[in-house]
């Protein structure tokens, strides 16, 4: 057990006393679950690409590793030191997800890059850093004077995405955009304003976009079968109240992303529906938390750049959950911490960091010079 003295003024000392312990735990634990999770979903589909049974579980170990770190390490940042470590990551990654369409294709999209073994989605890192980005934009000035600096950011964000495509990501980065501009405290007409721009989008990448259409079709027609959502809902079916037990899973031998995209339909086959809940009811105890330390923010920069953090992660995880349960078109996006995916795990583990460093107590972007 750590002993951290009231009087300690060192920055461990200080940072432990103002942290969200609770908080950080609370995620520490879910990432833990998380690589539970992938070690009993993983076997088949790395031996489906000849590797080792342990292959994915592995490397998801490595990369929690990472991601704890990180994680750590973000959330001893002042507010000055997470806006200049947002600003040089967002144009990093800016950069990286416009060379993305000489990467590698990956069932129709171009959204990662090749570095030896390891595959980077840089857009995994820009949703955190615009997040900040656009709230520090949004925090110099009042009303519309802020609007228009940060509508170029997050247009060049969703532009890149969407030519990718990665509809899916262009949505989480709008809507965060949208419930900023909530927090920031722009008039109605604004907000709604942003979100018929939002469904005009969607319109626009139903029209355009043939693999998105498809998607949409099937969700909609139920008597167009969905190869990924028919398995996902039988997993989900088989497992029942406890399901069927560690290991004892079929589905996910038949299913492709079941240790991703779908390894909550995974989860609910082998642990049961009665996992299901307690996992959501974590990631809402999680969220709840974060809201209120947001909420108690007096700093208008630290509000809505902590405000806009603990949005993305409350709606990839609902989206990744309605996806695998048939409540919306399947989007092709993890469940933070849980689903294995390295830049996926290792970005959540910066923006929970960075959401710590903004929740700190006495956290203030005026102050810090």
């Amino acid at each position: 057990m750590i002993v951290v003295a009231r009087s300690d003024r060192s920055v461990f000392g200080s940072w432990w006393w103002t942290v969200d312990r609770v908080l950080m735990l609370g995620f520490a634990i879910l990432a833990l679950i998380g690589l539970i999770l992938v070690f009993a979903a993983s076997g088949p589909i790395a031996i489906r690409n000849n590797n080792p049974a342990t292959y994915f579980v592995e490397r998801q170990a490595l990369f929690l590793a990472m991601s704890i770190a990180l994680m750590m390490a973000a959330s001893m940042l002042s507010p000055r030191g997470v806006l200049r470590l947002s600003m040089a990551l967002l144009v990093l990654f800016l950069v990286f997800t416009a060379l993305t369409p000489y990467g590698p294709e990956v069932k129709g999209a171009h959204r990662w890059l090749d570095f030896g073994s390891f595959r980077l989605q840089p857009s995994e890192f820009v949703k955190p850093t615009l997040a900040i980005v656009v709230a520090w934009l949004l925090a110099r000035t009042q009303g519309l004077q802020g609007l228009l600096p940060a509508l170029l950011p997050v247009g060049v964000a969703l532009a890149m995405l969407a030519g990718q495509p990665d509809i899916g990501m262009a949505f989480v980065v709008a809507a965060v955009f949208g419930i900023q501009l909530f927090l920031a405290g722009l008039g109605w007409i604004w907000i709604m304003a942003a979100a018929g721009a939002g469904i005009a989008g969607l319109w626009g990448a139903y029209l355009f976009y043939p693999h998105f259409t498809q998607r949409v079709d099937g969700f909609m027609d139920p008597s167009k079968e969905v190869y990924q959502v028919d398995k996902a809902m039988n997993a989900v079916a088989s497992g029942g109240f406890l399901g069927r037990g560690p290991g004892e899973g079929v589905v996910k031998f038949q299913l492709p992303d079941a240790h991703s995209d779908f390894i909550f339909a995974a989860t609910a086959e082998e642990f049961g529906v009665i996992t299901c809940l307690i996992l959501v009811g974590l990631f809402f105890f999680l969220l709840f938390r974060a809201l209120r330390r947001v909420a108690s923010l007096h700093d208008r920069f630290c509000l809505l750049a902590a405000g806009g953090l603990a949005a993305q992660f409350g709606l990839q995880s609902f989206i990744n959950m309605a996806v695998n349960l048939n409540l919306m078109p399947t989007k092709g996006m993890t469940l933070p911490f849980i689903s294995y995916g390295g830049s996926s795990l290792l970005a959540f583990g910066l923006s929970i960091g960075l959401l710590l460093a903004l929740t700190r107590r006495g956290a203030h972007l005026e102050t810090q010079r």
